[in-house]
């Protein structure tokens, strides 16, 4: 499998740490509101190369963390706890708005088919480890104490800018969000591991520590819970594009300078989903989630198809018109299904073709539009019904797209349809039966009968159609 690693900027063959086992860190959720569609655009992406993992037949653990304190509003290590500021937006406690939007992600992940990692773990969960993390730190010198923060120290670094080569004036701290630069702070770059009652009086969880009552800064989660479930070599680590920096710019400097050595082997980043006026973000207000889409009328698998007729690697443009082109695509894709018969014995040397084009879209940095039309190429080949939907079901282990599912769902409402459509109503009931009178009376050459029928029938105000379809009549 080639794979496109952030860390290196080149297509990489994939080799995990242990031979046929993966251990994979996801990025997980914010919980102070919804996840809008283009969080979930990487979920998905991630999703695609969890399941192509383990149908290339490795054993994958996979964890994601859930931020439910220390997430500030500002890169710099400044501004508002995102906690905090959806607490006061709802008027509830941290955890009830932790509780609520966790809940809530995880109900969108599943009407996306979005698999749910083996272990997911909340930042409150893991107070201990990120004391232990940042007392390490603090013994080996990579971090100092300052106005009652404890802070990690790039300056100690033999690299920091590791997925691009900024200069340091490139990055005014906190520009994004018009907040002064933090004066603790020894350099521009250096970032917070744990905050005090110094900082942010009103915050509401707050844990003791051996420098005094505080919380952790957001950074030091990920590496915390990646090195307490996974242990101190990753294969993975994934994300969107925009928690490259700082984020887990921040996470490998913390991690390897704890470790000692090389910590992950492979960054996978998503891009942007933007829209017409530029990147998705809860920060503009209205923004769009699975449960609008799906009240607009869409099928969640949709979107999930949306997402992957494009690279991961791209960014993707949302459009009302783009997505009507994917539920398009998709009705079609089902109705191709929904035509197949399930007839014939499975060909296991006939599926062999397809399933080495499968491998090269998917094992070729995650192509999943080219994934898309081996689909489409198994559909169109002289394979028995039975066979191309066994290739279905098997290509849909990765695709997610509930292809036969939804194959079988249309062909139970089409047979729902006819069969409500053949229900006669009880006052036509004796046309239909003079119909089929008249019918057996012609087939037995008896045509005086016919006409005798037909004739009775018009005096009732009914007229007869012959077609090669059958008997159609109306009423006058």
């Amino acid at each position: 499998m080639l794979l496109y690693n952030s860390l290196t900027h080149l297509r990489e063959e994939f080799k995990s740490n242990t031979p046929g086992k993966v251990k994979m860190y996801t990025c997980g959720p914010t919980v102070y509101h919804f996840a809008h569609i283009g969080n979930l655009r990487t979920y998905i992406m991630e999703d695609i190369l969890d399941k192509y993992l383990r149908y290339s037949g490795y054993e994958v653990t996979r964890v994601m963390n859930i931020t439910d304190v220390g997430h500030l509003s500002s890169d710099a290590d400044t501004g508002e706890d995102k906690m905090l500021k959806g607490a006061r937006r709802e008027h509830k406690t941290v955890m009830e708005i932790a509780k609520y939007y966790t809940d809530a992600f995880f109900a969108d992940c599943a009407k996306l088919n979005i698999k749910t990692p083996e272990i997911v773990e909340p930042a409150t969960n893991c107070i201990p480890e990120f004391i232990h993390l940042v007392e390490t730190l603090l013994e080996k010198d990579y971090a100092y104490i300052a106005g009652g923060n404890v802070y990690f120290d790039t300056s100690k670094l033999k690299e920091y800018y590791v997925f691009n080569r900024h200069d340091a004036d490139d990055l005014m701290v906190g520009a994004r969000d018009g907040v002064e630069a933090d004066d603790n702070k020894r350099n521009k770059t250096d970032f917070v591991l744990w905050f005090t009652k110094s900082k942010f009086e009103d915050q509401e969880l707050k844990w003791d520590s051996p420098w005094g009552i505080g919380y952790p800064g957001w950074h030091i989660e990920c590496s915390g819970i990646s090195i307490k479930h996974l242990g101190e070599d990753l294969d993975i680590h994934c994300g969107g594009i925009d928690n490259a920096f700082p984020h887990h710019t921040n996470e490998i400097a913390q991690s390897e300078a704890y470790l000692g050595h090389k910590w992950c082997n492979y960054w996978f980043h998503v891009l942007h989903l933007n829209t017409d006026d530029g990147k998705m973000s809860k920060s503009k207000g209205e923004f769009l989630t699975v449960s609008l889409l799906e009240e607009k009328g869409y099928d969640p698998m949709v979107y999930r198809l949306f997402c992957l007729q494009s690279h991961y690697r791209r960014s993707l443009v949302f459009s009302w018109e783009n997505l009507d082109n994917a539920a398009a695509a998709y009705r079609k894709l089902i109705t191709r299904i929904a035509g197949v018969k399930d007839e014939g014995e499975l060909d296991e040397a006939g599926m062999e073709k397809f399933r080495a084009a499968f491998h090269d879209a998917l094992g070729n940095d995650l192509n999943s539009s080219l994934g898309i039309t081996v689909l489409y190429n198994v559909l169109k080949s002289d394979l028995n019904g039975h066979t191309k939907l066994a290739l279905m079901d098997e290509f849909d282990q990765v695709l997610s797209l509930n292809l036969t599912a939804a194959a079988r769902k249309m062909n139970e409402e089409a047979a729902k349809k006819a069969a409500e459509a053949a229900i006669v109503a009880p006052e036509d009931q004796f046309i239909v039966d003079l119909i089929a009178a008249r019918t057996a009376a012609k087939k037995a050459k008896n045509f005086a009968e016919a006409d005798r029928i037909r004739d009775e029938l018009k005096a009732q105000g009914i007229t007869l159609i012959d077609t090669p379809q059958g008997v159609k009549w109306s009423r006058d």
